[in-house]
């Protein structure tokens, strides 16, 4: 483009980032009222809407410690902890249930481990927040 006899090629470049700038605040902005009534069509207030429910940590625990548990059993070897997310003593539950699932999968079959594994998992993690869970330094 060129304006009074001088070329500027960073105008068209600006014009592009001031329009996408542009529509990425119009897009920012709607998100804001996201799961809400509009007030001017309905003519009422908008309502808040309900506040997700945190899952408990017991929970939590159970529902990584069964999974990481299907997956080493099914890979016939253990990874590292860190890498799966799991605390030390997250770990150390997986290590128990997952032996447990190998002798139970060789004596009753694949479906008696996964039903072994989630029992032994909720177990595990009961127990281990019952006693007080992780600590909170970095091998809990």
């Amino acid at each position: 483009m060129r304006t009074g006899g001088v070329s500027r090629p960073g105008l068209a470049a600006y014009k592009v980032w001031l329009g996408l700038a542009l529509m990425t605040s119009a897009v920012a902005t709607g998100c804001g009222t996201l799961g809400q009534s509009d007030a001017t069509s309905t003519g009422r207030a908008a309502s808040p809407s309900a506040s997700p429910r945190a899952t408990p940590d017991e929970e939590l625990c159970t529902r990584i410690v069964a999974y990481w548990s299907r997956k080493v059993l099914d890979a016939h070897t253990y990874g590292d902890y860190q890498s799966m997310g799991l605390s030390n003593g997250q770990y150390e539950i997986l290590r128990t249930v997952v032996d447990a699932a190998r002798a139970e999968k060789r004596l009753q079959g694949p479906d008696a481990a996964d039903t072994l594994i989630d029992r032994q998992a909720r177990e595990g993690c009961a127990a281990w927040y019952r006693t007080g869970g992780p600590s909170k330094g970095p091998w809990g």
